[in-house]
């Protein structure tokens, strides 16, 4: 009897430890594989530029390699310590440069499974990112759009892999966020598959697909669920900022890589 119970735990272990992409019926639906080097696929992704948000450091560039580019089969989002004379105002220059790639117009889906399979950079001042938003960002403004933080890592706290929500009730600036996080030994040594399953009901996390984070639709409207519209996909690297520098920049990591080997978004194949 206790080697039936040793064998049928074993084997419900493996059924609730299967990858979330063999469980479910998906079909690819947009992915790309890095395998072009070069720029970055303008097709499918275009480049912030400037100085942006959350009082960061970096000025975000476009067209530069130095900053991104596809080499070795990656997509490497390079953040440097460079004196960088803005382009737009001669005589101004920037301490710090990075990028910041999103397919705001060339990829936006509403539900699906979205994944990214990444190495992260690491140290003090570093805030590597993969998140999604809104075109509605531009009418409604952050945070009634919403956002879906896949993953987020500040360097001062490097073991550590955030999964966050943002919305109009629930965000950190009135302290009301929905996130969760996975204590990880050295993240950043190896790539790893960060990933969300989102439909209409729930938006699952995943890290190399283990559950970790499940936010639900509680059907109290937009306020609470402003996740029934397309969103689309930004990777940067960020340098300081006021979660990321709250330690301060360490000058020594850089340069410092963002590898990115695929991204790819399903959805069900039963969809239309």
């Amino acid at each position: 009897m206790q080697l039936f119970l040793s064998m049928l735990a074993f084997l419900l272990l493996g059924a609730a430890t299967q990858p979330a992409t063999q469980t479910a019926q998906w079909k690819l639906v947009w992915s790309d594989e890095f395998d072009r080097a070069g720029a970055p696929d303008p097709t499918k992704w275009k480049c912030e530029v400037g100085f942006l948000r959350n009082q960061e450091k970096q000025y975000y560039t476009t067209d530069r390699p130095e900053n991104a580019r596809v080499e070795d089969g990656c997509l490497i989002i390079e953040a440097r310590k460079e004196r960088y004379e803005i382009p737009d105002k001669p005589g101004t220059f920037a301490d710090f440069t990075a990028a910041s790639v999103e397919t705001r117009g060339t990829g936006e889906w509403q539900y699906g499974r979205i994944e990214v399979r990444a190495k992260i950079p690491t140290g003090r001042g570093m805030w590597p990112a993969i998140w999604m938003l809104p075109d509605s960002i531009g009418k409604v403004g952050w945070p009634a759009c919403g956002e879906i933080d896949i993953m987020e890592n500040v360097g001062f706290d490097p073991n550590k892999i955030h999964g966050s929500v943002h919305t109009k009730s629930y965000n950190h600036v009135i302290k009301t966020e929905k996130t969760s996080l996975v204590v990880m030994e050295k993240p950043w040594e190896d790539f790893h598959v960060y990933a969300v399953e989102w439909t209409a009901d729930k938006i699952d996390f995943f890290i190399d697909d283990r559950l970790y984070f499940t936010f639900r639709n509680e059907r109290k409207g937009a306020d609470t669920w402003p996740f029934d519209q397309p969103f689309f996909l930004k990777i940067n690297t960020a340098v300081g900022g006021n979660w990321g520098g709250q330690k301060g920049i360490d000058d020594a990591v850089f340069p410092s890589k963002f590898l990115v080997d695929y991204v790819r978004v399903y959805q069900p194949a039963s969809q239309p």
